[in-house]
């Protein structure tokens, strides 16, 4: 379909399908491609795509979008425009302006006045070929009139690329990306959306492609293979990014592309198919998100302003939610009727990284109150598993971006088999949210650091909200509806009072930030949360740590115990709270230090850590939350005192997934 941008309205209209690929250049170069595959196998990073066709200034709206989408975390970045003054004979006619290192680096090379009002910006993170200005995108034909930026995998690269070297291409980079300028190029007659779509047959892997041409001014040629791309629709002008947060500065209104489809746009038009020339009717979404939300609002640093956020996002998460006249909460969004619901016998959780620690917690709750079965899966695991799903087995895939390619070709297993998935994502529109049978948006708004913190504790709020609406199903009664509805309601100001904590936890770990080791142990609801309490200091601080069910010492942690190697503790207020004190007197008789988060005016447990963090009191169940700020301040503040970055931390992406 065409869609035409006139003003704040848009028209569309039926589109003829266009020619094939000659036949002798396919003919020549065979189908690698394995279509019909998917990329399920391979590991998928998540770099930056902007692209612009419109009126103003190309240059300067890349470099901006490239910035928007620093935290995704990348090692070069670049951009093509077309130049406009005469091009010399044996001259590329498009402009590529590309370095490693940092954006300020690609601003500083970029001239404030460099003419051009369509192109494509990329930030990489370095799969094949090393961090090089050279292997940095966008890459060029030999005949510098097709530059592409690619995010993803070419699995088949090798074989490509020694056949259009046969053919006579010239490659000047040591990427797999590369290929795909040749290839583009290879099929050019006159029709850069035909000449994409010929090639893309022949990719065996994953991609999100932005792709132009030096002979079709303003036109920007984008596809999708398990990488995302979101087009941004303005008034007389197009965009094109990898997230909708290089978009916000210029539309909220935006069009998700699916896995196959290809969008091909104009400074006023754009129309969706897909790689067999079948017609797209696209969707346009409105995103809610301010562009404020995605700034730094006077706070240093990205994850601080997020650590701080959190009363606020888990208000939003139970907002409208908590169902007070029957002491159930409301999830419209499960497209599940209650008789559906109350079918369930079993709930499965899908999930990596942080969110599986939300996960971990959730399935806590959902057996010791709504007393159905529950267990959280990795989801790199259940993938390449052949998993057994049970009839009335409800499955959650609980990823923040939505993207996470694990965690969706779990989904799409678990749907194949005839199983039902339901969605827990942060951001609106994102693949699993657009796949799954139904799901729970979490509402923390734009998470820009790489870490994740508020949308943590949203996935929490919203595992509890569908534990209550389950339990209330099956056995809890009116009242005990209403008590934990109280509870919950009162969280978001118990996590505002956990902040106050703030000095207190920078001090301490302005002590123990030398240390090269930790032990985090928690029991119950709370070995949850001490994973992810090590996770954090692993990821923000580079220090070694390990999250171990506090029971679980004397199997073999113990060992580790020595006055160089801290233990952070979390004390429950439960049954579980005496035990927990005597696996501190374990550590202590041992001579390792003791940092010990217990709720306020507990004497005990502050006589005997060696640091006392006093957290809000709460129900014992909600201890989760009051729990995770100040583990995270912690991180962060011992990643401040050695020197790290604490929003873009090494080797790590915000949407990455690895094989």
């Amino acid at each position: 379909m065409t869609g035409e941008a006139r003003g704040d309205s848009l028209s569309y209209s039926a589109r003829l399908p266009f020619e094939e690929a000659r036949a002798g250049a396919v003919s020549r170069l065979p189908d690698l491609s394995g279509r019909g595959r998917d990329a399920a196998g391979k590991e998928l990073l998540m770099c930056g795509i902007v692209g612009y066709t419109g009126q103003r200034q190309a240059s300067r709206i890349l470099v901006e979008g490239l910035k928007r989408l620093e935290y995704r975390g990348y090692d070069s970045a670049g951009i093509a425009v077309r130049k406009d003054e005469t091009v010399k004979e044996g001259e590329a006619p498009l402009l590529v302006i590309k370095k490693k290192g940092k954006i300020a680096e690609l601003r500083k090379a970029v001239p404030k006045d460099l003419p051009g009002n369509y192109g494509i910006g990329h930030t990489r993170w370095a799969t094949h070929g090393g961090v090089t200005d050279v292997n940095a995108h966008p890459h060029l034909d030999t005949a510098g009139r097709v530059a592409i930026v690619h995010n993803g995998i070419i699995e088949n690269y090798a074989p490509l690329k020694e056949m259009l070297e046969n053919d006579g291409a010239v490659f000047a980079s040591d990427t797999d990306s590369e290929v795909i300028a040749h290839l583009v190029a290879y099929h050019y007659e006159g029709d850069l959306e035909s000449a994409v779509k010929a090639a893309l047959r022949h990719l065996k892997g994953t991609y999100g492609i932005a792709a132009v041409h030096a002979d079709e001014p303003g036109r920007i040629v984008g596809a999708r293979n398990g990488s995302p791309l979101v087009i941004g629709v303005g008034d007389g002008e197009m965009l094109l990014a990898s997230d909708v947060t290089a978009l916000l500065a210029h539309t909220t209104s935006v069009v998700y592309l699916n896995d196959g489809e290809v969008v091909s746009m104009s400074p006023r038009e754009f129309r969706i198919s897909d790689r067999d020339d079948r017609a797209v009717d696209p969707k346009i979404d409105l995103v809610t998100w301010k562009l404020d939300a995605i700034e730094k609002e006077g706070f240093s640093s990205y994850m601080e302003k997020e650590i701080c956020e959190q009363p606020e996002s888990i208000a939003r998460a139970l907002s409208g939610r908590m169902d007070l006249e029957y002491g159930s909460a409301k999830l419209g969004g499960l497209e599940l009727s209650k008789k559906e619901l109350h079918a369930i016998e079993r709930i499965r959780v899908i999930a990596a990284g942080t969110s599986w620690h939300a996960g971990l917690v959730g399935c806590q709750l959902m057996e010791s109150v709504a007393r159905l079965p529950a267990q959280a899966e990795l989801a790199s695991e259940l993938r390449y598993r052949n998993p057994v799903v049970e009839p009335n087995s409800l499955y959650l895939a609980v990823s923040q971006s939505g993207e996470t390619a694990d965690t969706l070709y779990a989904m799409r297993e678990i749907q194949r088999r005839g199983g039902s998935v339901l969605g827990v994502c942060n951001v609106v529109g994102s693949t699993i949210a657009r796949e799954s049978d139904g799901g729970i948006y979490v509402h923390s708004g734009p998470e820009i650091a790489v870490a994740s913190t508020k949308a943590f504790t949203s996935q929490l709020a919203a595992f509890y909200l569908l534990t209550l609406s389950l339990a209330r199903l099956h056995d809890m009664s009116h009242h005990e509806g209403d008590r934990f509805l109280k509870e919950l309601k009162a969280v978001p100001e118990a996590v505002g009072r956990s902040l106050l904590l703030r000095d207190r936890i920078q001090a301490i770990a302005k002590r123990y930030a030398h240390h090269r080791d930790f032990l985090f142990l928690g029991r119950g609801l709370l070995y949850p949360i001490a994973l992810e309490g090590a996770l954090k200091l692993k990821e923000i601080s580079y220090i070694h740590a390990e999250g171990y069910a506090s029971g679980e010492i004397k199997h073999g942690p113990i060992a580790l115990v020595s006055p160089e190697t801290p233990s952070v503790f979390l004390v429950p207020n439960d049954h579980l709270r005496e035990k927990t004190i005597s696996n501190m007197r374990e550590i202590k008789a041992r001579g390792g230090p003791i940092i010990a988060l217990a709720e306020e005016g507990d004497e005990d447990v502050a006589a005997i850590a060696d640091e006392f963090i006093p957290v809000p009191a709460v129900e014992t169940r909600f201890q989760p939350f009051v729990m995770v700020p100040p583990l995270q301040f912690f991180s962060y503040f011992c990643a401040l005192e050695r020197g790290c970055d604490v929003d873009q931390p090494r080797n790590l992406a915000k949407s990455v997934t690895v094989e």
